[in-house]
């Protein structure tokens, strides 16, 4: 959407003659190669993308796309949903799949001891549910 529009604004910036001088000309130029390459950067990431819908067929353990709700030792819990890298969102519960945590809980099945090497130390948690929904 943005890229017809700085283009339409570098073209008219270059028809004001000198373009060495032209900051608008050259603001536009470096707003195109940075749109540009994130649209690379995005169409390699939809190439290696693989969508997941059907649930595992066992709903017992843990795999990408599950909710998965944990108990420290000090039974505070906490819920977290697996996705993929682009999808990750902390606020949400959302972690990534190349997360510690989560490639710890991947396979684990119901009140399984899952422990991870954090900054701070070793955690453990208990996987206490499993959701799919």
């Amino acid at each position: 959407v943005k890229r017809p529009q700085v283009t339409q604004s570098v073209s008219e910036a270059a028809a004001q003659g000198d373009r060495s001088e032209n900051a608008e000309y050259t603001y536009g130029k470096k707003m195109l190669r940075e749109i540009d390459s994130r649209v690379r950067f995005l169409t390699k990431r939809l190439e290696k993308l693989k969508v997941v819908s059907e649930p595992p067929s066992d709903h017992g353990k843990v795999y990408f796309g599950a909710w998965v709700r944990l108990e420290d030792e000090d039974g505070e819990e906490a819920r977290y949903r697996i996705v993929g890298p682009d999808e990750l969102d902390l606020k949400q519960g959302l972690i990534s799949i190349d997360s510690p945590l989560a490639r710890a809980l991947v396979g684990k099945p119901l009140d399984a001891e899952v422990q991870v090497q954090t900054p701070t130390g070793t955690r453990c948690w208990y996987v206490v549910a499993i959701d799919y929904l």
